[in-house]
């Protein structure tokens, strides 16, 4: 086959089987030519635009070009104020924002006296015009005067008469001179002017800095750390993306600057008080901490927002960059070993604030509460005060460590009670000792007043382990939980209602607070309620209370694992700043071996003390006895009647049940209350019947 020929059919007469190739067409190839090298063109603009020289000479033309513009507004906006009174309006509108309107007043007769100053010089030069001229033509016949005074002087003196003409024709010279200077002057001037006005307003724009931040370099100054400063205050609160406060920072005439209060020196950082403008709540500044922080170049947890007595004003305290990643020193407990603590007017030298200023908290008298994530520090800041405590030998301790680990292990020998360990039967342990607080209570409570006491102070550690223990006693009564049945959350109740009148005190310290595992009840029972780093904010509220967080205390904002020690604390037992509900308090870390060495300096101050790591068996209560007891030989009983019957039996045990109490003993055991004559009624049979039942499943009551 010949080339450029391609076969197209078979023919039985032999008629040639090929036809010529259709030759390629020059315009086809010149458009092919064409469209690669547009493709080639397009893929070096591509690449031209897109490199980072490119792009780095765009935003230098924007950035330099935005100095200019701005420079220039900045420039206009500066004599539209110097010449008219939109300064004073600004002010004005600003002061009212602000709700300030003796400042707003006072701005307005500012502007009525500029207002009349200003027409008074208005109405001044239109009167001086013909002032001037006679003034200008009475200074030019003097002047005329004078000269040719001088030329006929210097006439006579020369004796030559042409002088008389001379001083004036200096005068005439001069000013030809000086016109032809100008006239030499004026062109490059004209050339170089505009040039010098634009560099002008180039300057004014850089040093405001009025470009956009997408036009600045790739690679900016690292300003981590950089001091605070008014500027940067108000820079940062008007970029929090709150349209009324950064609408508020614009229109004051001092851009803001108003708002602040001294900014002092405040510990490992500054302190300074902000006044809101109308319009913007406490609320919305503390919601955007996070942002605050980052616009003050901090990290979240550098900056606290709190809030003072003044309304709408907030209290911002900004740490020096990575200040608080620094340890605060050892404890006075360690390095003073002479110190001693007295638990009615002494306070416990616990740490430091974020001031710096000694932390001092007072333990007289006061149900105290600390809860926490694992492994926070919740264990040595609760030791580091009972250790500051042991040192008045008045105190007796009953400790229970549910944890179990050898945190409390110094305390034998110290404490008359150490139960240590996080099984059901040391919870039981433990709850029985606390039951032994509450009869010591009683005993207290019955004797005659004025009877001196030496405080009692119970430890529990580890006490969500207690509420959630599944143990039940004989009497079928459980252990945990938050029921009236419950034998540890009644014995802690009755603590928290009566034990701080007759110095019985009781601690507790518990992880992770939930409903389940440290019920209301107990916790709005401490008088001192402490939190390390929690994981919500809602569990910041169990721990410290809705007034505290709500006035700015957050506790779940703490790092964990890196802010371990740091505590915030609820309590009038510590200095708290006026206006505030809660304080930040980094604590003293007391570790193992120097706990044992306080504990040994205590122990030298006591003599015979005897630890039990068991609790001698108080006699048990009985409800449901006590109950058929109270009925006697009645067959049936109003229940209210039985509370009052109760109460009269066992005052300390059944002096605060109310009707639920009493209806969930009956109904756990089979005997609910029923209604008789339209009133709640308890019959004898159906307690007797669920004694006996009881006894019949009870093995060990059949035995017996």
């Amino acid at each position: 086959m010949t080339d450029n020929v391609v076969p197209l059919f078979k023919d039985p007469l032999n008629t040639p089987d090929t036809i010529p190739a259709a030759a390629p067409s020059p315009d086809a190839s010149e458009t092919k030519r064409s469209v690669r090298v547009w493709r080639r063109t397009g893929r070096g603009l591509r690449a031209a635009v897109t490199s980072e020289r490119s792009r780095t000479a765009a935003r230098l033309v924007a950035r330099h070009g935005m100095y200019v513009i701005g420079g220039t507004r900045i420039t206009a906006k500066r004599t539209w104020d110097g010449r008219t009174a939109s300064r004073y309006e600004r002010m004005i509108r600003a002061a009212e924002a602000g709700g300030n309107f003796e400042e707003a007043k006072e701005w307005e007769d500012r502007l009525q006296r500029f207002r009349a100053g200003r027409h008074h010089r208005r109405m001044d030069l239109l009167r001086s015009a013909p002032d001037l001229a006679k003034s200008a033509a009475y200074g030019t016949g003097l002047a005329v005067g004078a000269l040719l005074l001088l030329g006929i002087v210097l006439a006579i003196a020369n004796k030559d008469i042409t002088w008389v003409i001379g001083p004036i024709s200096a005068v005439i010279e001069a000013i030809r001179w000086i016109v032809v200077v100008a006239t030499v002057v004026w062109g490059p001037a004209l050339t170089v002017g505009p040039w010098l006005a634009l560099l002008a307003l180039w300057g004014v724009g850089r040093r405001q800095q009025t470009a956009p931040q997408w036009t600045m370099p790739a690679q900016q100054r690292d300003d981590a750390g950089a001091p605070i400063t008014p500027s940067i205050v108000v820079t940062a609160l008007r970029d929090l993306g709150i349209a009324p406060l950064r609408n508020a920072i614009k229109e004051m005439g001092d851009v803001g600057a108003a708002m602040l209060g001294p900014i002092r020196i405040a510990g490992c950082g500054v302190e300074v008080d902000v006044t809101l403008p109308s319009g913007v709540s406490t609320a919305e500044v503390q919601g955007r901490r996070r942002k605050l922080a980052e616009n003050l170049a901090r990290h979240e947890h550098e900056v606290f927002i709190t809030l003072p007595t003044a309304a709408r004003t907030v209290r911002l305290w900004i740490a020096d960059s990575g200040a608080l990643d620094q340890p605060i020193g050892p404890s006075p407990l360690e390095t003073d070993e002479a110190m001693t603590a007295n638990y009615k007017t002494g306070k416990a030298p616990w740490g430091q604030d974020l001031r710096g200023d000694s932390a001092l908290i007072s333990l007289y008298q006061r149900m105290l509460l600390i809860t926490g994530l694992s492994n926070q520090g919740k264990t040595a800041a609760l030791r580091a005060l009972a250790l500051w405590l042991a040192l008045d030998k008045t105190v007796e301790f009953r400790i229970a460590d549910l944890k179990g680990v050898g945190d409390w292990a110094m305390f034998d020998g110290l404490a008359t009670t150490l139960i240590q360990g996080p099984t059901d039967e040391h919870v039981i342990d433990a709850t029985e000792m606390v039951e032994g607080m509450v009869a010591e209570m009683e005993r207290r409570i019955q004797a005659p007043p004025g009877t001196p006491f030496p405080p009692l102070v119970g430890i529990v550690d580890e006490a969500q382990v207690a509420f959630m223990c599944p143990a039940v006693g004989k009497d079928k009564r459980p252990y945990g939980g938050s029921k009236a049945t419950s034998r540890y959350f009644m014995a802690v109740r009755k603590i928290h209602n009566q034990g701080r009148a007759v110095d019985v005190i009781l601690w507790e310290g518990t992880q992770d607070p939930t409903d389940q595992n440290l019920p209301k009840l107990v916790r709005e029972g401490a008088h001192t309620r402490v939190s390390l780093a929690l994981g919500t904010e809602s569990q910041a509220r169990m721990a410290l209370g809705d007034k505290a967080v709500d006035g700015g205390a957050a506790p779940h904002l703490l790092r964990q694992g890196l802010d371990k020690g740091t505590v915030v604390v609820a309590s009038d037992g510590i200095t708290i700043p006026a206006g505030q509900a809660s304080i930040t308090v980094r604590t003293h870390y007391i570790d193992t071996d120097a706990a044992a060495l306080i504990a040994d300096r205590a122990k030298t101050l006591r003599t015979g003390v005897t630890t039990r790591s068991t609790v001698t068996t108080v006699e048990q209560l009985d409800p449901l006895a006590d109950i058929a007891t109270v009925i006697g030989d009645s067959p049936r009983i109003l229940t209210q009647e039985v509370l009052q019957k109760l109460a009269a039996l066992n005052p300390g045990e059944y002096r605060e049940w109310t009707f639920p109490d009493l209806k969930e003993v009956l109904e756990a055991a089979g005997a609910a209350p029923y209604k008789s004559d339209g009133r709640m009624t308890v019959s004898r049979n159906k307690v007797a019947a669920a004694l006996a039942s009881r006894t019949e499943n009870d093995p060990e009551s059949r035995a017996e």
